[in-house]
């Protein structure tokens, strides 16, 4: 059977022998060992598949292949080319536009054992992602009908015939590129051709990537078997109920649980049975009667969950997850035991299942939560509600884990805990990429980030502007893809695939332009109403219905570095898609792909660097004068740190002071970068943090003191529950001496803003000289307060909620006082918690303020362990105090790791054996 997927990917299991059982309902992945070669060497589809794929076939001058992958992996992986992404090496791999489709046209094959299952199961070859087009044999028969097209739309086929007696088998795959591949002319999507394909979009270039040479070009995404009985379960579908505002804290009322599923009879024969799942000692089932190769669609009846563990976002409550599994058994309760099987009668295909045997099951996780969009009348933009809460959206555009696509559920972790770490609560899946992964959208409900999904298509190749780049003029490009109804096949069969993610917070129809009008109609009035229904859908991402512009102009940006008062006093969007700024890695980022030749201050006013061009860099202007002169590129780089720091901190400070008034959310431009781009991303394409990711967890916090840049005050901000704090704020000399500046007593209500004591007249005069620390921050009087004025949670009085620390320049705006700052030492306490666990405490025990003190884990050569995980970065401690930072880093080959320490005016040192 050809076309859409058929089911949600379950659990994996390990490669059998040719004639071992194993328990059914499992999934096998068939990832290595692959082999591939270019087909015109071998022949096409027509000519090849058959032999190809008939085992015992010479296979010699193959090349092991990667599986997920594409033919750019598989090349890499096997030295034919040079990393694409350091240096300009990406010149030197041919460009498909150039040499023709038929040079990435590639055959994929591989062997594998499977016998044929007994008495009427089932054999079912999925594919989750093949980019663009492929053909596929198995055992010398080929399996598609015609050609399977379409990068978002996921395939299935019943092979049970077709496997070989043996247990011996054969799958040979080719695969097409896009057709057309675009043209990698140095416009935004190339010359836009690549979008008449349904595929991603910044392959052929973009303002922040160079062209993927093949267009990302093969088996991109799992393959995999799963074995059924005659009938199959497929797309299960949870909806969760949570009638009325919640608070995160404190018992619940109950929530209510809708699941529905299609049932799907391969057999020729009539099949009846019971669907059902068990959650928390209750049963839910019903009874179903499938007539042959009948398939339904079958709700089960509401559940009630008592005493239901709520989903929140990140930042306000905790990510609780359910699991149950679906099963369908024939005739009823019988005796079996879950998850055995009993043989149909008379073992013959097509035969009636046996009384209490088991045909199939689907595993299905979920959060408890319920998310709406209403519209606020005062900001004229959308505000997100979970649970009957408002979220004041803080979030990052996301292009892609992996330009080339290698990707894994460790790095998906990874990429998704740092922006947990930011204290973001929304990641924005942006158009011109993908349709992320299951396990992308995993990492986000365990994270608690919630999602904004575009679907594939952007405003720079789809047409929203004439462009003299693009091939085609501004009409026909608003047509595309070339194939509508694959494009609306492709997004039923996706939304199916993520709907059941808590984390799924809403649809956007593309980037910055909405898709032709059939495409639009069918996801908005016919797809998302019938296949997800719970979600709020925008037709792009700064269309209308999402954030009203009363502005002119663009209303989203701005983008570059900008002076910090331009964050608190310029107005955007009341829903802002797209706002950011720079993000230059350090030295040891920038080491990993730029040449030695290439490690050169960028001084504003100088031609740049060919490499750094390529690299996509955004200038800092003469931003870092103020600083003092860069001699080198580490001390350019040092000082590139404490502007990341101060924008993005300034960033989520400047928004998050008009919540509710001027905004109800932002969304940064962008926090991550896919490959080793010098631009806007919080961390680099290694994994390795920089400033931008700590500026940004410490704008975060629930309770923020910040002082406004344009007015001198202090700002205090809460988006939690209802509690007294004592705001306080102090200034220090570069020589360390302290004046305290306030202190008070406020009464915060839910998500308000405070704009508290004007410190103009003290911090003016403070910092004329050499400029001045300032160093503000809110302590907890008693608890939080719930809705009704009751105390709850475990706040002790006094507790420390927001500590943070500005440096503020001279008067004429020069950093004099930083530039000359004495040597700093620090007291510095370890403790291994466990194996790669451990807490550092650190101690300032002078009079010199001990500025912004960069912690790395290292192995014993001195180069960072990544991904490594820190409570905290770039810290500054004033004379006297103490910090304290929990890290979490990989386990070396070795085993020998080691803590380096190395700030602004603290010497480089390392502390061995952590």
């Amino acid at each position: 059977m050809a076309g859409g997927f058929l089911w949600m990917a379950l659990p994996l299991f390990a490669q059998r022998a040719a004639q071992q059982s194993t328990s059914p309902f499992t999934q096998q992945e068939l990832s290595g060992p692959w082999v591939c070669r270019r087909a015109s060497a071998v022949g096409g589809a027509d000519s090849a598949g058959a032999a190809l794929s008939r085992p015992g076939t010479a296979l010699k001058g193959w090349t092991p292949a990667v599986v997920p992958g594409t033919v750019l992996t598989t090349q890499l992986n096997a030295g034919q080319i040079p990393d694409p992404f350091y240096g300009m090496n990406n010149e030197r791999i041919p460009d498909i536009y150039t040499v023709g489709n038929d040079y990435y046209t590639y055959w994929f094959v591989r062997d594998f054992a499977h016998a044929r299952p007994q008495h009427g199961g089932h054999i079912w070859l999925q594919f989750r992602g093949v980019n663009y087009g492929f053909d596929v044999f198995l055992n010398g028969h080929r399996l598609t009908e015609k050609t399977h097209y379409g990068m978002f739309l996921r395939a299935a086929f019943d092979i049970t015939k077709w496997l070989a007696a043996d247990g011996h088998n054969r799958l040979a795959v080719i695969v097409y590129p896009p057709d057309p591949p675009g043209n990698a002319n140095g416009g935004q999507g190339g010359d836009g051709t690549i979008a008449r394909n349904v595929t991603h979009q910044y392959v052929a270039g973009w303002d922040w990537i160079q062209p993927i040479r093949d267009r990302n070009t093969g088996i991109w995404d799992k393959v995999l078997l799963k074995e059924t009985g005659p009938v199959r379960i497929d797309h299960p579908h949870i909806v969760t109920r949570v009638p009325g505002t919640r608070e995160a804290l404190g018992p619940q009322a109950p929530a209510y649980l809708e699941v529905t599923a299609d049932l799907v009879n391969a057999s020729g024969v009539s099949q009846s049975g019971l669907l059902s799942y068990t959650l928390e000692g209750k049963t839910v089932s019903t009874l179903v009667r499938l007539g042959a190769h009948d398939t339904q669609t079958v709700r089960l009846p509401v559940d009630t969950l008592r005493h239901p563990r709520l989903w929140w976002p990140n930042g306000y409550g905790a990510q609780p997850l359910y699991a149950i599994q679906l099963r369908f058994r024939a005739g009823g309760a019988g005796a079996t035991p879950a998850g055995s099987v009993t043989p149909a009668a008379g073992g013959r295909a097509g035969a009636v299942l046996a009384r209490g045997s088991v045909s199939d099951e689907a595993p299905l996780t979920f959060g408890v939560r319920e998310l709406t969009a209403p519209w606020n009348a005062h900001t004229r933009s959308r505000e997100i509600r979970v649970n009957g809460r408002r979220v004041f959206i803080k979030g990052g555009n996301w292009i892609v884990s992996d330009a080339m696509l290698r990707l894994s559920k460790a790095r998906y972790d990874a990429e998704v805990r740092f922006h947990r770490d930011m204290r973001l609560n929304l990641i924005r899946v942006w158009g011109g990429a993908l349709t992320e992964r299951p396990e992308f959208y995993d990492a986000c409900d365990r994270y608690g980030l919630l999602v904004m999904q575009d679907f594939w298509g952007s405003g720079d190749c789809d047409g929203r502007w004439p462009d003299p780049k693009k091939l085609e003029d501004q009409a026909t490009r608003k047509r595309y893809p070339d194939d509508h109804d694959l494009y609306i096949r492709s997004a039923a069969d996706q939304i199916r695939m993520l709907r059941n993610h808590p984390s799924l917070a809403f649809w956007c129809g593309g980037n910055e332009i909405t898709p032709p009008d059939d495409i639009l109609h069918a996801l908005q009035d016919s797809l998302l109403p019938s296949l997800d229904g719970t979600r709020w859908f925008t037709p792009y991402s700064n269309d209308s219905t999402m954030s009203y512009n009363t502005l002119g102009g663009n209303g989203d940006g701005p983008y570059g570095i900008q002076p910090l008062e331009t964050f608190w006093e310029h107005r955007t969007f009341p829903f802002n898609s797209e706002v950011g700024s720079v993000g230059l890695g350090d030295m040891e980022s920038l080491e990993r792909f730029l040449p030695a030749a290439n490690r050169v201050v960028p001084l504003a006013g100088r031609e740049q660097d060919s490499v750094w061009d390529y690299h996509k860099y955004i200038p800092y202007g003469h931003y870092p004068d103020a600083y003092g002169p860069a001699t080198d590129l580490a001390g350019f780089t040092r000082i590139a740190q404490l502007l990341n720091y101060d924008q993005y901190r300034g960033l989520i400070e400047g928004f998050a002071a008009h919540a509710w008034d001027w905004y109800t959310g932002v969304i940064i431009w962008k926090t991550q970068n896919p490959w080793t781009a010098m631009r806007g991303q919080m961390y680099d394409y290694y994994l390795d943090p920089n400033a931008c990711l700590y500026g940004l967890h410490q704008a975060g916090e629930t309770v923020h003191a910040a002082f406004n840049p344009v007015e001198e005050k202090l700002c205090l901000t809460n988006s939690g529950d209802r509690r007294t704090v004592r705001l306080w704020a102090k200034a220090y000399s570069m020589e360390g001496q302290e004046t305290p500046l306030l202190e008070q007593k406020v009464d915060m209500e839910v998500d308000t803003t405070l704009v508290e004591a004007d410190l103009r007249e003290a911090v003016d005069r403070l910092r004329a000289g050499k400029g001045i620390f300032l160093l503000v921050g809110a302590d907890g009087v008693g608890g939080a307060k719930n809705a009704a004025g009751g105390t709850k949670g475990a706040a002790d009085a006094e507790a420390p909620l927001s500590r943070n620390l500005y440096w503020l320049p001279d008067s004429t705006g020069h950093y004099t006082g930083l530039q000359q700052l004495q040597a700093a030492k620090v007291d510095v306490r370890i403790r291994v918690t466990s194996e790669g666990k451990a807490e550092v405490v650190l101690h300032n025990p002078g009079r010199i303020p001990a500025f912004f003190i960069r912690l790395s884990v290292t192995d014993n050569r001195g180069h960072r362990l990544l991904p490594s995980f820190y409570s905290d970065n770039y810290i500054s401690l004033m004379p006297g105090e103490t910090g304290k930072v929990k890290l979490e880093f990989p386990v070396s080959k070795n085993g020998l790791r080691n803590l380096c320490l190395d700030g602004w005016n603290v010497k480089k040192c390392y502390f061995r054996g952590l």
